[in-house]
């Protein structure tokens, strides 16, 4: 028996050299089920849940937003927010230049003291 099939058959709790069967007890199927519930607490608290802490912050950066407010969005764009309608605003991107552009397509909300070679570094 090469040592991955006898690791494998060690961490699956069977003994290596075919006795695994026979010499080994059972592990109790309520530490497996121990052992998933654990997987999965963690799998909430570093993955699930800071994701929804972002979508929350963006959520409530974006229902902020107001006319005046300089914007970044998807594509890089930066433009000043000129009107605001259900889920569109109306961004002034040059001189007599204004464009649509759907809430979600807002990335940040330039403050006046930011520093836009910081919004390219993150």
């Amino acid at each position: 028996m090469n040592t991955v099939t006898g690791f494998i058959t060690m961490a699956m709790g069977g003994m290596p050299g075919g006795a695994g069967a026979q010499g080994a007890q059972q592990q109790s199927p309520y530490m497996m089920i121990g052992w998933v519930v654990i997987m999965l607490a963690l799998f909430y608290f570093l993955l699930i849940r800071p994701q929804q802490k972002k979508e929350k912050e963006r959520r409530a950066l974006i229902s902020s937003i107001k006319t005046g407010d300089k914007i970044i969005f998807g594509g890089g764009l930066i433009g000043t927010v000129a009107n605001i309608k259900d889920n569109v605003f109306t961004v002034k991107i040059a001189d007599n230049t204004k464009i649509d552009v759907l809430r979600g397509a807002v990335t940040r909300v330039i403050q006046k003291d930011d520093d836009l070679g910081q919004a390219t570094k993150e």
